[in-house]
């Protein structure tokens, strides 16, 4: 019921895996501030895969963990988007919805706090996430950010659980291109691309290696991107396929459901590869362990049946569901080892991987139902139902 309540709102935000949001500047619990509007006032980025190429200190061995900080503070620094609807939205009544921010409360609820009033949101952009994170603005960053070598190596950023499978597609005007449905089919595209991005990269390597040809119209930001696609300055946009999925909605909601005047497709291809992974300061491991096993722990949840409905009844003369429900695993620091419960409140709190990507993506009855982006037949699937969605073992 949330997709359809969200029907009626114009995507004007970036929904990419580096997209940033411009019209909102919260550093937040519960209302938006304007700490950071000077930074995020013109940044949506459709695909801002900047390539950060400074360094940042690691955290070191002698340093305090994260998590301890935080528990002495008794606020846990969030750094998300707004934009993105189905992983990091901000609604207009100051609600948030998504992936991303189901997986924020996850993680609060597991370290104690309580994910209503002890999460402190901060708008992470696609040019200063890293800055945020080395900076200790944010604890975790969760927004989707893709986990790639560069910024696992240079940005001393060390990546945690992925909580979504990506990649990049293409979505065409196919009023400019008749009968388009792959990427085969739009040899000399005028192509929306961001500047100085992966994308930009992505889609050049994908035109030369199969001998197409394109014209590149740059757009600083998703808002210049989408206004270049709606007049027909170029007759594609690319972006993460999830990006493209969720503009292609917002564009069909326009001018009170007649739409942006002409047809569109999404192309077959997935031109590359997008695991979107929440991300903490490096040789933070104490902390990055239990981000990590927090996501571990709803996937294994949904393995083993268990969800915010009858997490409270299980058999736990059951190995596995005893661990699950009744061990911190020695997740935790000497100082704060979590609680033998954690798993428990993450449940009571955000359920399992199944409950939070229905609530996320679809309209939350369990059914995965009226879904903007179905999980069944996807990467993002568990294992067990031929998807990449696979937890170790917890024992």
């Amino acid at each position: 019921m949330l997709m359809l309540m969200m029907a009626s709102v114009a995507f004007t935000g970036c929904v990419s895996d580096d997209s940033d949001d411009a019209t909102d500047t919260t550093t937040d619990t519960t209302e938006e501030t304007t700490e950071e509007t000077t930074e995020e006032t013109t940044e949506e980025e459709t695909e801002e895969e900047t390539e950060e190429e400074e360094t940042v200190d690691p955290v070191g061995a002698d340093t305090q963990s994260t998590l301890d900080a935080v528990i002495a503070a008794g606020e846990m620094k969030c750094g998300v988007k707004t934009s993105q609807f189905g992983m990091g939205y901000l609604a207009d009544d100051g609600s948030r919805s998504g992936l991303d921010i189901e997986y924020c409360r996850a993680v609060a609820a597991a370290i104690g706090l309580d994910p209503d009033t002890e999460i402190t949101y901060v708008l992470a952009t696609g040019s200063n996430r890293f800055d945020l994170l080395a900076a200790g603005d944010i604890d975790v960053l969760i927004r989707t950010t893709t986990w790639t070598t560069s910024r696992d190596a240079d940005l001393n950023a060390d990546f945690a659980g992925i909580n979504f499978y990506d990649g990049q597609g293409m979505l065409v005007n196919t009023d400019s291109h008749p009968g388009a449905t792959s990427v085969m089919d739009l040899d000399g595209a005028t192509v929306c691309v961001g500047i100085g991005t992966t994308t930009e990269g992505n889609l050049a390597d994908y035109f030369q290696v199969n001998s197409l040809t394109y014209t590149a119209v740059n757009s600083a930001d998703a808002a210049a991107a989408k206004a270049s696609f709606t007049d027909q300055s170029c007759t594609a946009w690319t972006g993460d396929m999830s990006a493209m999925v969720a503009q292609k909605w917002g564009l069909e909601q326009s001018n009170d459901g007649a739409g942006p005047g002409f047809s569109m497709a999404i192309m077959s291809e997935t031109m590359s590869k997008e695991p979107l992974a929440a991300a903490t300061r490096d040789n933070d491991d104490d902390w990055n362990d239990v981000v990590t096993w927090v996501w571990y722990g709803m996937l294994t949840a949904e393995e083993l049946g268990v969800d915010s409905t009858n997490y409270a009844s299980q058999n736990l003369s059951n190995p596995a569901y005893n661990r699950l429900l009744n061990s911190s695993l020695g997740l935790g620091t000497e100082t704060n080892p979590l609680n033998e419960t954690w798993m428990q409140h993450v449940l009571a709190t955000t359920g399992n991987y199944a409950e939070a990507y229905d609530r996320s993506f679809c309209d939350g009855t369990g059914s995965f139902e009226n879904c903007l982006l179905e999980r069944a037949g996807t990467k993002n699937a568990p294992y067990w139902e031929g998807g990449l969605q696979y937890a170790p073992p917890m024992r």
